[in-house]
């Protein structure tokens, strides 16, 4: 069978929201009132940290898909002064919100254990001012979430290659700097971080096999599968890949920005971003390069995003090891599209239908066991109760 990325259709059940007049509806999604909607028509979970667990109305798959939002909307209501990655998380919320993820991703493990059949990803997506509200492809919800979703891949192997070219399918090879123009320097960057669970993939190794995603990026095997996820220095470390990738997008787009800027304030790593990059001629060379296309190229220049854009995933590949990866562009957004899934939603209430009782029957299992570890109360809606 051919190798390539997949376009697959999800259908929905249109959500009877009234979007008031002159706003757009990427921004009335941030406003409170939205998510005062999402709490109670798709709210499962809710816990005194502000993490709030909830059905997908608008899902990538109906097979298993929900979402984990650190629910800032009534106590910070600036949507751009949002926690919206993890290192903005206070670490008594993060300590909830990585014990949440860790059990979220064992059902997932458990109910799923055959990776030929199911593809399998838990991850967040920048959500950082890096593109005004009213831009195509903004988050539509300006707060920290988490994505836990499951493929059939009988589905996604029936489904027909999508178009190379869509716009997020932009996870490396020609469409990222990174990897097309300073590969070494960026790996020789995070060979320098402390990472003693995570181990790097030999380059290919991580690939799925049905879509050829990931592409060129670095990833790195979780030593001991499921059980490392129960660790606190698995999760340390799942932060450490975070940062040192922010150190180095802030201060590669510094150089950008300023010729021969100083290191960026509050780096995490200032020797390695002092030795490997503010030194480095690969990465200044590249840089001025993308300088001066943006002094004279309008439109390029108004597609950088100058702060901070990734996606950060785990997932399982073909041989069901558990990957670590972090996207290297500054283009894409949707996170399934890392892997090479593209989905098509369409409105359709019959055949979600059809899908539906399955969906929330997992839905209700994990939020028990949620329950159970103290990690949050039930919510009731129209269509199931607080558990």
């Amino acid at each position: 069978m051919q190798s390539g990325p997949r376009e697959i259709v999800t259908p929905f059940r249109p959500i009877p929201l009234d979007v008031p007049e002159g706003m757009k509806p990427n921004e009335f999604f941030n406003s409170t009132e939205n998510l005062n909607d999402l709490v109670h028509n798709n709210g499962l979970l809710q816990n005194p940290e502000g993490l709030l667990l909830y059905r997908k109305a608008l899902g990538h798959s109906n097979e298993f898909d929900t979402s984990i939002i650190y629910n800032t909307s009534q106590t910070i209501l600036d949507p751009l002064g949002r926690p919206v990655r993890r290192t903005q998380v206070p670490d008594a919320v993060k300590n909830v919100w990585n014990r949440m993820n860790q059990i979220l991703f064992a059902y997932m493990l458990e109910q799923y254990p055959d990776p030929d059949r199911h593809l399998l990803l838990a991850g967040e997506a920048s959500l950082d001012a890096t593109w005004p509200l009213t831009s195509p492809g903004v988050p539509s919800i300006r707060m920290l979430h988490n994505h836990f979703i499951v493929f059939d891949k009988a589905q996604l192997r029936a489904a027909p290659l999508a178009d190379t070219n869509n716009p997020n399918l932009t996870d490396g090879g020609q469409h990222s700097l990174f990897q097309a123009y300073m590969r070494d320097v960026y790996r020789e960057f995070f060979e320098g971080l402390d990472l003693r669970i995570l181990r790097p993939c030999q380059a290919g190794s991580c690939r799925i096999a049905l879509t050829g995603y990931p592409q060129g990026l670095p990833s790195w095997e979780v030593t001991g599968g499921a059980e490392s996820l129960r660790e606190y220095r698995f999760w340390q470390e799942y932060d450490t890949l975070l940062k040192g990738f922010l150190d180095f997008y802030r201060t590669f787009f510094g150089q950008v920005s300023t010729r021969n800027s100083p290191m960026p304030r509050d780096v995490y790593f200032p020797e390695l971003v002092e030795n490997k990059l503010l030194f480095n001629n690969a990465l200044l060379k590249t840089a001025k390069m993308v300088r001066d296309r943006c002094i004279h190229d309008a439109r390029y220049a108004n597609s950088i995003r100058w702060q901070p854009a990734f996606k950060q995933l785990l997932y399982r590949n073909d041989a069901g090891q558990i990957i670590v990866t972090i996207s290297q562009n500054s283009i894409g957004n949707a996170i399934t599209e890392l892997l090479g899934v593209v989905v098509k939603r369409v409105p359709d209430a019959d055949a979600y239908a059809q899908a539906e009782p399955a969906l929330i029957a997992r839905l209700l299992e994990v939020r028990r066991r949620l329950i159970e570890a103290d990690l949050g109360d039930g919510i009731a809606t129209a269509q199931w109760g607080t558990g």
